[in-house]
């Protein structure tokens, strides 16, 4: 018997609640980084992913049970057809404070202030480079200037907080770690240096070589700024640093050197439905055959929820192996 006096809350066997939610809107991308996707990819089909209606009505379940941050992904989100229309309808969701997004940049020129009109309050940028043959080298198809001009857009608009996100692989970009601190301070945003997650079976470089751990960078960024650990928290994983006499915060996400599952408040929603528990282990569970079994039910889709979290894995072993233990790709997962 389903079970209709629901929690309105999420927390799992180890005592940690589950209020942010990222979900995947595509798993298609203008882009092909390196560290994503292989070059030659092969994309769901139509069938197999969800509607844009889906997706609201999976994120209406989630912010009845209490998630209050939302962060949409992809792939690259914005280039879905009415990603717009998305948007809209989470921004009214009663009881969500927060509407994320992480993109590209590349849609940002014409997007951003729709964006910011629909109810959108972070966004995440990714900007691995400042050098124009270095970009597309690393996307393989990407356009920096226009992610630049993507970035100015973001400011312009005014969402709450605009964020670069930099993936750091030796010998391919992180001779530009200083140039990308000197460009966030310079705009006014902050900066997020990300290790690499060893998702997808990759063949064009070598992840434990090309591997740069947070403790290396901060180690360069200390060298020439004056930064100190700051205390404000965000509903992700990074560790930030504020900048002496600057707004600009340096983040960390280290899920190898600064293993952060103890505090996990995050489950992610790919495109074809599938909930994952756990960004470096495969548990999960099918959301869009609850929902497509029985349309509209919000009860039952609800207590799917609740019982996926006796799943959730206290947390994950990623290595740097050439073993790959997580053959999704990132842009399946949802960035």
């Amino acid at each position: 018997m389903m079970n209709t006096d629901q929690p309105t809350t999420l927390i799992d066997r180890f005592n940690r609640r589950v209020d942010y939610v990222r979900m995947s809107v595509t798993d298609r991308c203008d882009f092909r980084c390196v560290y994503c996707m292989a070059e030659e990819m092969t994309f769901l089909p139509r069938e197999q992913i969800l509607s844009l209606e889906e997706i609201a009505f999976i994120a209406r379940a989630f912010v009845e049970l209490g998630v209050s941050k939302i962060r949409l992904t992809g792939g690259e989100p914005l280039i879905r057809r009415n990603a717009i229309d998305l948007f809209q309808q989470l921004g009214r969701l009663p009881g969500l404070k927060e509407l994320n997004l992480t993109s590209n940049g590349s849609q940002l020129p014409r997007l951003a202030q729709p964006l910011v009109d629909a109810g959108t309050t972070r966004i995440n940028i990714s900007l691995d480079t400042l050098d124009a043959d270095k970009f597309k080298e690393l996307t393989r198809t990407g356009d920096l200037h226009k992610v630049l001009a993507g970035i100015d857009a973001a400011i312009a608009a005014g969402f709450q907080r605009v964020k670069l996100n930099a993936v750091i692989l030796k010998g391919r970009n992180d001779d530009e770690i200083l140039d990308l601190v000197a460009f966030a301070i310079d705009k006014g945003v902050d900066i997020t240096f990300i290790e690499e997650m060893p998702l997808g079976d990759i063949s064009e470089h070598d992840r434990a070589l090309s591997f740069c751990s947070s403790d290396e960078i901060l180690a360069m960024i200390e060298a020439r700024y004056s930064v100190t650990a700051s205390t404000s928290s965000t509903p992700g994983p990074s560790r930030y640093y504020q900048v002496s006499g600057q707004t600009t915060r340096i983040g960390f996400i280290s899920p190898h050197s600064h293993n952060f599952c103890d505090s996990c408040n995050r489950v992610r929603v790919t495109v074809e439905g599938r909930l994952l528990l756990c960004l470096g282990n495969e548990h999960s569970v099918d959301l869009r055959q609850v929902i497509r079994s029985y349309p509209g039910d919000m009860v039952r889709l609800k207590q799917a929820i609740i019982d996926s979290l006796d799943i959730k894995p206290e947390r994950h072993h990623f290595d740097l192996s050439d073993d790959v233990q997580i053959v999704r790709f990132m842009n399946t997962t949802g960035g």
